[in-house]
């Protein structure tokens, strides 16, 4: 089941089930119903017989090119990143492979909507690209072991770590640098982990202007999304909602020689097999 959050010519936030062409409205089916994707995820086993009974009576059925899809959670409690986690993109940096996990956080703020515009912030102009794949926490919990983490996922999603280079490098945390606004669009909706299977099998992709840069598998994580989680619950407790992103693989601009970066009017796509794909535009901050 694909699960999206949309408006309709501006309106209020609604929920609904898509099949990549036309989209069910949850909320105005079923107002009972949670009003945020949050809610919806934390109560999830109890209704999801529920929403399988909206989208066989559709309802309320809009076209999915007649609204516009809001990041699946506006306004994640917690959007944690991991560094260094594809073998060519460590290559490419010149680091070592890491034997520990390397994280950070990306700011609620920073999350955006799957074809919003990206900012090239007025602070800096080395704004670069980093496909990945993002996992949506459904049932949430503190140490959970790695084999068990699989059940906490509820589902899974395309994401951009659009990241700001030279304030990334300015100091050994990279928090400011991951964390401008508009700088986490993920998208276009959450695929159920029943309907993705092994998130290791997946072709992942960047284009920037219909140009490919990045093109390799989920496959080749350093750091699996089990060891992911095993690790990030000991820490914190995990909850409904929470998304990860889990990594990007070779071909970010700081690494091409020169370097590029992204510039208002660029296109930026990234694409994950099963997953759909997420689109924007950049634009200057004004």
């Amino acid at each position: 089941m694909k699960l999206a959050t949309f408006n309709v010519n501006g309106g209020a936030d609604e929920l609904g089930v898509t099949d990549g062409e036309r989209i069910v409205s949850l909320t105005r089916a079923a107002p009972m119903l949670p009003a945020t994707m949050s809610g919806l995820i934390a109560k999830w086993d109890s209704l999801a017989r529920d929403v399988q009974q909206i989208v066989r009576e559709a309802m309320v059925v809009h076209d999915l090119r007649a609204v516009r899809l809001r990041a699946p959670v506006p306004r994640p409690g917690k959007v944690m990143a991991i560094g260094l986690n594809y073998a060519d993109h460590i290559k490419e940096t010149g680091a070592e492979t890491p034997k520990d996990q390397t994280w950070f956080c990306k700011q609620p703020t920073a999350v955006n909507g799957p074809f919003d515009p990206i900012q090239i912030p007025k602070a800096s102009h080395m704004v670069d690209w980093e496909a990945e794949l993002v996992v949506v926490i459904g049932k949430g919990g503190r140490h959970i072991p790695r084999e068990q983490a699989r059940a906490h996922v509820f589902g899974y999603a395309c994401g951009n770590d659009v990241s700001v280079r030279d304030w990334q490098k300015r100091t050994s945390q990279w928090i400011i640098g991951k964390g401008f606004d508009t700088h986490a669009p993920f998208g276009p909706w959450i695929t159920t982990a029943d309907e993705v299977g092994d998130p290791h099998t997946l072709d992942i992709k960047c284009l920037v202007n219909g140009e490919t840069r990045q093109s390799s598998n989920t496959r080749n994580l350093v750091f699996k999304v089990e060891d992911q989680i095993a690790l990030l619950s000991q820490a914190m407790t995990l909850e409904p909602g929470d998304i990860i992103y889990t990594g990007t693989p070779g071909g970010v601009g700081m690494a091409m020689n020169p370097q590029v970066w992204l510039k208002p009017g660029d296109t930026c796509r990234v694409q994950i097999e099963k997953l759909g794909a997420i689109e924007a535009v950049c634009e200057a901050e004004t």
